[in-house]
């Protein structure tokens, strides 16, 4: 088959038909043997899987056995994340160090243990020796994600004890990992950018004294350009995306992995593979996509009844991506409010105002204000349904000018602080047991045939 321009596919294709027949799930069988999908219980809630410290997502409240909706709260160590932003940001200071520190040792740093704590990271911005040159120049990828999950696996390499799991060990690592993982993103996309788009390439160093996020746009940025307004708001999503509950795909991937007795590069690499997914970090970047078909298509972006009608034909597989998904709209545990997309809206209004691009953030409104409607009117579904953080993040990095492959990979770079707590809660903490959930199999007995009697 070597040589051929299909690469072998022609034959793969026909070894489909042959998996379909043998490889079918009757979907009554889940219900059968009351198997969870998802995790889900029955009403929607998650299956209790742990116990966690570091972060708490609340949505709903439970009277009776029944669920009620409610405005949702993000909690960090205990502390409401809408608190901690005002916090930081009524005092004029960059947030995300100072929740960093709070998410990997369950409290607020003060004055010295942050500025300590900000130099350790500085102090672990440069990658190993060669370590751009042998994995990233010489091995170019045209998504960031991918590029970045090798790399995080690569970092067991040039790691002289990568297998120790004492605390101070560990802690060592995460310092590392979320001081390093916005540099391999923004020399990722610089290479990418390179070998797919023809374009120059610039590699910058992180500079002493700039925060995480000022840092990242200078390194992006061929001019290393950036506004005050640009950086704070990059700070505010990065604390945003930090942390969501043990429970999300990702978090929960590291703590499975984390669970083994595996190192920390192979546990956040499981992470960052699990977010690149569209059903989860990707979801920002098919938001972007389905708002230029709405853009495109329809008229008049002020006219209720017109995009009620296109949001309609999405959800009846006719447009867009034809999954019949209104991306951004939805959640599994928030019902009437995701707090972290309230925040972002707040901002992201007031940067449309300074960009001449209020009449694009009105359409994004209009969204978030119909979907619930549209979903009544075509499904029949009359649940509770509120815009997440992805139908904003997107949009606001789109009006900084960030291009999209950027959008899961920063994400990622915010996210690395709760992979590292949920892994360090894992390893050390009193389960100390590995996840080992059970399978229902259906699959009949049956004898060995002789291959000549097949």
């Amino acid at each position: 088959m070597e040589g051929k321009k299909d690469n072998g596919m022609d034959f793969v294709t026909s070894l489909c038909e042959e998996y379909r027949a043998h490889n079918y799930i009757d979907p009554s069988y889940y219900e059968r043997w009351g198997v969870k999908r998802g995790l889900r219980n029955a009403d929607g809630t998650g299956v209790l899987a742990g116990v966690t410290q570091i972060g708490n997502v609340l949505g709903y409240y439970v009277q009776d056995g029944e669920r009620y909706p409610m405005d949702g709260k993000l909690i960090y160590r205990g502390i409401n994340v809408e608190e901690l932003i005002d916090g930081f940001m009524r005092e004029g200071r960059f947030g995300f160090e100072e929740t960093a520190y709070l998410l990997l040792f369950g409290a607020l740093p003060d004055r010295t243990r942050l500025e300590e704590f900000k130099q350790a990271l500085s102090d672990n911005h440069t990658l190993p020796k060669m370590f751009t040159e042998d994995m990233i120049l010489k091995a170019p990828s045209p998504d960031v994600m991918n590029k970045l999950a090798r790399s995080v696996l690569a970092l067991y390499s040039y790691d002289d004890n990568p297998d120790d799991l004492s605390l101070a060990n560990q802690l060592r690592q995460a310092i590392q990992l979320i001081a390093r993982v916005p540099v391999i993103v923004a020399h990722a996309f610089a290479v990418k950018r390179h070998y797919y788009n023809d374009e120059s390439l610039y590699l910058h160093r992180p500079q002493p004294g700039l925060s995480v996020a000022e840092n990242f746009l200078y390194s992006v940025r061929h001019d290393n350009r950036f506004t005050e307004q640009e950086a704070r708001l990059l700070d505010l999503c990065m604390v945003l995306h930090a942390e969501h509950g043990g429970g999300n795909n990702s978090a929960f991937a590291c703590r499975v992995l984390s669970s083994s007795g595996t190192d920390m590069y192979s546990a956040v690499a499981a992470a960052v593979g699990s977010l690149k997914g569209p059903r989860h970090g990707g979801a920002n970047k098919k938001v972007m996509e389905m708002f230029r078909y709405i853009e495109s298509d329809v008229k008049d972006w002020k006219d209720d009844e017109e995009v009620k009608d296109y949001l309609g034909k999405i959800l009846r597989k006719e447009t867009g991506d034809r999954s019949g998904l209104i991306y951004g709209m939805g959640h599994a545990i928030y019902t009437l409010s995701d707090p972290r997309a309230v925040l972002l809206k707040k901002f992201a209004r007031e940067l449309a105002e300074t960009k001449g691009m209020l009449d694009e953030f009105q359409l994004f409104e209009a969204v978030e204000r119909l979907t619930p409607s549209v979903l009544a009117d075509v499904k029949g579904d009359k649940k509770v349904v509120c815009a997440n953080i992805d139908l904003y993040s997107g949009f606001v990095y789109k009006m900084m000018g960030i291009p999209e492959e950027l959008y899961t990979p920063l994400f990622a770079m915010a996210r690395v602080v709760g992979w590292c707590a949920h892994r360090l809660e894992e390893v050390g903490g009193s389960a100390n047991r590995i996840i080992r959930p059970a399978y229902k199999a259906v699959a009949p007995l049956r004898p060995f045939v002789p291959l000549d009697q097949r």
